[in-house]
């Protein structure tokens, strides 16, 4: 049985197919890890290059926080900029001026209280956002625009009066612009524009301001009547002096020509006649009337002269 040949033939065969299917597997086994080796580099070199890069939007500025070595002072544009994969970590500010309208409640120097609102256009010093995101953060204006603005509004409108506050506006808003500019200089913000858009008092306040107002206009409407009364009075006695020399004329005037009476009769009635002439009913009046009886007047002129 040993000696069998057609046996040691089929062991051979055997063996042999036994060595072909291993080699086969393994080939394939060694082409897969290949394969993947080279897709987790190229994904790990992807990911290095995404990871490299950083992009700085349209005004905006930008600063990196290496987590070795700490904050980075340099300053980034817009635009693409490198960095280190997984160590820098890119911090943006933005660097156009943000306006903000800030309440905040005053007293003025006779001790009334102000309601002010005041409206900042701010932006950070872009050649300082190392500082700033090292002393401040990222939300500077919160940390520091509220309280320099109860600060320099409280120093400057203790100054004023009230009524100076209303007819003064313009030089207590530019007091406050400049100590706010000159104050925010010291933690690197700028500020473009300082107004006063709103300024209110108590409601006390106002009530006496309109009482004010009205005892006002009480005492102007008074003061005219007064002047009125002094004007009627001078054109009163004016009037009386006129008439009274007016008088004093005629009398002379008739004792120097009597017939300056019937030159004054003559006159009113031609004014009487004008007047009913220009009336649509038809209206007779004797001479008598109309003040033309000149006849009867001769008559009686006739009579005396015979006595």
């Amino acid at each position: 049985m040993a000696g069998n040949p057609f046996r040691q033939v089929a062991r051979r065969a055997a063996q042999t197919a036994n060595e072909k299917s291993g080699n086969a597997f393994g080939n394939l086994f060694s082409i897969g890890v290949g394969s993947i080796v080279a897709i987790g580099g190229a994904g790990l070199l992807g990911l290095l290059g995404y990871e490299s890069l950083f992009n700085v939007q349209g005004g905006y500025a930008a600063i990196k926080f290496n987590k070795l070595f700490g904050i980075v002072e340099t300053v980034y544009g817009p635009g693409t900029h490198l960095k280190w994969p997984f160590f820098e970590v890119p911090v943006q500010f933005e660097a156009r001026a943000k306006p903000r309208a800030i309440p905040t409640l005053t007293g003025s120097k006779d001790l009334q209280r102000v309601d002010l609102t005041i409206r900042v256009l701010s932006k950070p010093d872009v050649s300082h956002l190392a500082t700033i995101y090292r002393t401040l953060g990222t939300d500077w204006d919160e940390r520091v625009l509220p309280s320099l603005v109860h600060e320099v509004s409280k120093g400057v409108v203790a100054q004023f009066n009230a009524s100076q506050l209303i007819t003064q506006r313009p030089q207590v808003s530019g007091l406050i612009r400049d100590r706010l500019i000159q104050r925010a200089a010291d933690f690197h913000i700028l500020l473009e524009d300082v107004s006063i858009v709103d300024l209110d008092f108590s409601k006390e306040y106002q009530k006496s301001v309109e009482s004010k107002q009205v005892a006002q206009q009480d005492a102007e409407r008074a003061k005219f009547v007064v002047e009125k009364a002094q004007q009627d009075k001078q054109a009163a006695i004016a009037r009386a002096s006129g008439e009274a020399r007016a008088a004093e004329l005629i009398g002379e005037a008739v004792n120097q020509n009597p017939n300056f009476l019937k030159l004054r009769q003559l006159e009113a009635t031609r004014d009487i006649a004008q007047i009913i002439s220009q009336t649509q009913a038809k209206t007779y009046l004797t001479s008598d009337t109309l003040l033309v009886n000149i006849l009867g007047e001769r008559e009686t002129n006739k009579r005396t002269d015979m006595k």
